[in-house]
């Protein structure tokens, strides 16, 4: 695609209207707020949002402005039995119902109707997804479910969470994460021994996601055994995809990795990436190694994306040409799932 639809900030603000608004987006992992009142908070393009599990165990979507006069009532990450607003000190209950708003007993005052405001949240395979369309039918995507359900991704314990700003667009970072084109040569030393170039085959893709296969070399031990019931094939890959529009993901026989992509503006994201593992399937040691790992892929990702960001913007940043589809298909892929939502042409620039 051309670099404006890269860099363009009519392009962005075309997207958060529409395929940005309307689509489901991965907020992270359901063991991250386990017990009642654990909470996380997170930015959806202007809508900041508080991820609560309630009382009755159900994970919620709230929206994280206090109804009096839109303040914030909660940062980061914890546990609360309440949220209290700092300004007015309006408290709120963890299923989102206002409990005490002092000196409010003015006339027409209805604490029934001064409830947080929620969205729509669905759970799939351990993720928490939210869409800020209120029309927004659920998700289905079976043939995805049957790839990945040998690895039992419900059954992978949360080890790792972190977050951090690239000077990206949200795009690049799905293209790059979903082709397998560049492993050896961005990560020589990091993934080149364990899924080099030549070994990327492509497979299954349809409405809203894609994946493909980052193979190991023979002779390369499984990570980990994973679930009882995996192929030698399962065993023997990472399995890559990516749920439209913002979320990427690796899951390997005992090892699970997404990164869910928050577009800020047109060059700037934030990422938040978890790590998983299959049960007790590695000691910390090796949990501690994957880290590091991961940390330094997401570096030498994040580096290589900041300086083509700065290169799209370019009168000479044209439409290339893509590699075959084992290992550049997963872009197609997403650029033509982008294109049929009819809401992408129109707004770049001539």
């Amino acid at each position: 695609m051309r670099g404006a639809f890269y860099t363009s900030p009519e392009q962005f603000a075309h997207e958060a209207a529409t395929v940005l608004r309307r689509g489901w987006h991965c907020l992270g992992r359901e063991d991250e707020i386990p017990e009642p009142g654990d909470f996380f908070t997170v930015q959806l393009l202007n809508e900041p949002l508080i991820v609560v599990r309630g009382d009755d165990g159900e994970i919620r979507a709230l929206a994280n402005v206090c109804r009096h006069r839109g303040m914030p009532l909660a940062e980061g990450r914890g546990n609360v039995k309440r949220f209290i607003c700092s300004y007015h000190a309006w408290a709120y209950g963890r299923d989102g119902a206002l409990l005490r708003a002092a000196r409010m007993e003015n006339a027409g005052f209805d604490a029934k109707s001064c409830r947080l405001h929620g969205h729509n949240l669905q759970l799939w395979n351990g993720f928490i997804y939210v869409s800020l369309d209120a029309k927004a039918a659920p998700f289905e995507h079976p043939e995805l479910d049957a790839l990945i359900a040998p690895y039992e991704p419900k059954k992978f314990r949360l080890v790792h969470v972190a977050e951090e700003d690239w000077h990206c667009n949200w795009k690049c970072l799905v293209e790059n994460f979903m082709e397998g084109y560049h492993l050896s040569v961005v990560h020589p030393q990091t993934l080149h021994g364990y899924t080099p170039t030549g070994l990327a085959r492509k497979l299954i893709a349809g409405e809203g996601y894609t994946s493909y296969a980052a193979n190991y070399p023979d002779g390369i031990p499984p990570r980990g055994m994973g679930a009882p019931g995996l192929s030698r094939d399962e065993m023997m890959r990472s399995t890559l995809f990516a749920k439209f529009p913002t979320q990427v993901a690796s899951q390997a026989a005992s090892l699970l990795v997404s990164l869910s992509i928050f577009p800020l503006d047109a060059g700037t994201i934030r990422v938040k990436w978890t790590m998983s593992t299959y049960g007790e399937d590695l000691d910390d040691a090796v949990i501690a190694a994957r880290i590091k790992l991961w940390e330094e892929v997401n570096a030498e990702d994040r580096a290589k994306l900041e300086r083509m960001q700065v290169a799209l913007a370019s009168d000479h940043a044209g439409e290339g040409p893509l590699a075959g589809e084992d290992y550049e298909g997963t872009v197609r892929d997403f650029q033509s799932w982008l294109a049929a939502q009819d809401r992408v042409a129109d707004a770049i620039p001539a």
